[in-house]
């Protein structure tokens, strides 16, 4: 009876017979399905839009001609990226206008398993902002990671029950899927049976392997970094997501993907996004305004960033202003600059001129499982220098070969680095070239020492590697953000400042790390499964720019982000070299292949 009685109350405001409560006069409306601008009024009733045409209303408000468009939609975020708590997150992202998210928890998940996944859906509930969610379909990502947790079919399957949950995430073994492994197809089967869609992430994947792996039921993708990869997807029938986040930049390859017919089935997401990014740029805001400073249609932009996202997902009454949506609402100052003046979630407004209006969440009564689960979830012995030997370089290394992993500038992608060895005056390996600071550690050759501890279990294990292109002269960098299985990653010029900078993480229950000479010069604990903080996004963000400013000291450059680069080394899903516990993974083959040969 009230379903129907609020329903009556909103057809009679929509029809003129009664005033709505809230009207906004005089707007330019982004009409997302005429693809035009809109001069009129909106009607809201009842956190709905009632009305598009001239209304009156027991409430109005003039926007005086100023741009009026649904809220904006990331299609595929990991919240965890942002280092900060969900609600925390809610607090940055609404003053950009995103009044949506639909999130993969895979992060907290291969860190604590289901509980995880509970934390996320419970620290989500009752927020201004709609946070849905495809449960992640790798934990681990691959059979050659060693994560927290092990999900199968039977685990995910009772999150299905969940409005919230949309379906299977990043199907990122890819591999697996193409030939049939069988766990896989039982979870994309429970996904479909369920009726939910199940998103890709298949970086390079074409021809014959990519009709293997859209038979699967794979509708979309992430990953693509080029516009013939992206075109051959579409063609194919997926969407493709337009990916701008902090490590993976993408925009710009893939610029005439927002040309007909591409935008008609391409959306906007961000993947991982640092609190400074956040702060400083913007959200999915960011994306339209810098796609339209590449020449973008900012109708069909702001499309791709709402209504394309609902639609994809099967979302009802989100990413349109028209009767029957609910009242999610950005106003612009204009299609230029596109400064987010004021924010609406379901007709309240809830961020005005840059700051967030909602209050903060209080923190819950976790039960015991997230208790042990997410807070307490670094199980390690202390790191000794011990550790850190290379056994192919401890008898000196004649005639070896270091197989180093080369990063690439704003791409998640790495190449194959072989650096011959050669003995010095003293006998001692160093690596051909001056500039060595430590046997394994070419700074002239701009590499350095690399290591990976497992952290959830007990099991001792440690891969050792090298690593190209980070720009580290001095010191070491630990953090236990090292995507997927979040073990914990040093990178360093010696083995006394990576031994300090990991034990210093250890301790914390998570964070990052900075250590030059012997000494810790800075620190950020993250003691959410070793990947969030209760600190706001502010908070967090002035350490990071400490520590960030502190590593462009000790050379590591503007272009690469220290941390967030770091943290995609361990993924063995994207070619063509990793390091994790296992030690270096060649992902064309998944296989371990050795660091020194």
């Amino acid at each position: 009876m009230n379903c129907n009685r609020t329903l009556g109350e909103r057809i009679l405001a929509a029809s003129g017979a009664s005033k709505a409560s809230l009207v906004l006069k005089h707007a330019r409306v982004v009409n997302v399905f005429t693809e035009t601008l809109e001069e009129a009024d909106v009607a809201i009733e009842g956190g709905f839009i009632v009305g598009v045409g001239s209304y009156d209303g027991a409430e109005e408000v003039d926007l005086g001609g100023m741009i009026l468009c649904p809220g904006f939609m990331d299609g595929h975020i990991h919240l965890e990226s942002s280092m900060v708590s969900p609600g925390d997150f809610c607090r940055a992202v609404l003053p950009h206008g995103t009044t949506a998210v639909i999130t993969d928890p895979h992060e907290i998940a291969n860190v604590a398993g289901t509980a995880g996944i509970r934390y996320m859906m419970e620290a989500t509930e009752n927020l201004d902002l709609d946070v849905f969610f495809m449960l992640p379909s790798c934990v681990p990502s691959t059979g050659l990671d060693e994560s927290g947790a092990v999900l199968d079919a039977a685990a995910l399957e009772p999150f299905y029950k969940s409005e919230r949950v949309l379906g299977l995430a990043e199907l990122m073994n890819s591999y697996g899927t193409v030939k049939a492994d069988a766990g896989i197809l039982e979870k994309v089967g429970a996904a479909l049976a369920s009726g939910k869609l199940v998103d890709g992430h298949a970086p390079f994947l074409g021809g014959t392997g990519l009709n293997a792996y859209v038979t699967a039921g794979v509708t979309s993708d992430h990953e693509c970094s080029d516009i013939g990869e992206a075109r051959e997807k579409y063609a194919r029938g997926q969407w493709i997501m337009v990916r701008e986040g902090t490590a993976a930049k993408n925009l710009e390859a893939l610029m005439p993907l927002f040309e007909a017919p591409y935008y008609q089935r391409s959306m906007l997401v961000t993947d991982d996004k640092h609190p400074g990014d956040l702060i400083r740029y913007g959200h999915i805001d960011y994306i339209i305004r810098s796609a339209v400073k590449r020449g973008a249609d900012p109708v069909r932009a702001i499309k791709m960033g709402s209504f394309n996202t609902a639609s994809y997902f099967g979302i009802k009454n989100r990413g349109a202003v028209a009767p029957g949506y609910l009242a999610d609402l950005v106003l612009l100052k204009d299609l230029e600059s596109f400064e987010v003046l004021r924010v609406w979630k379901a007709g309240k407004v809830v961020a005005e001129n840059g700051v967030c209006l909602a209050e903060p969440v209080e923190e819950k009564n976790w039960d015991d499982n997230i208790k042990d689960r997410v807070f307490h979830s670094f199980h390690m012995e202390e790191i000794k220098e011990e550790h850190l030997v290379i056994p192919e370089l401890a008898d000196g290394g004649a005639g070896k070969t270091l197989r180093v992993i080369g990063l690439m500038p704003d791409q998640l992608i790495t190449t194959e680095m072989l650096v011959p060895y050669a003995p010095d005056a003293s006998g001692e390996m160093q690596p051909v070239e001056a500039g060595c600071l430590a046997p394994g550690v070419d700074i002239g050759k701009d590499i350095v020492k690399l290591a990976v501890f497992e952290r959830h279990h007990h099991t001792g294990h440690v891969g050792l590697g090298f690593l190209g292109g980070y720009g580290l002269k001095k010191g070491a960098v630990a953090s236990s953000i090292a995507h997927d299985s979040h073990n914990l990653i040093i990178a360093g010029t010696n083995d006394a400042d990576m031994v300090l900078a990991g034990n210093c993480v250890r301790k914390n229950r998570g964070g990052l790390a900075v250590v030059v000479d012997g000494k810790l010069i800075g620190e950020l604990p993250l003691p959410i499964g070793g990947l969030m903080t209760g600190a706001s996004a502010d908070e967090v963000e002035k350490t990071l720019e400490y520590l960030k400013g502190e590593l462009r000291k000790l050379g590591i450059p503007e272009t690469v982000d220290p941390f967030m680069t770091l943290g995609f080394v361990s993924l063995p899903v994207i070619p063509k070299l990793r390091l994790n516990t296992y030690g270096v993974i060649d992902v064309d083959s998944q296989s371990v292949v050795p660091a020194v040969f």
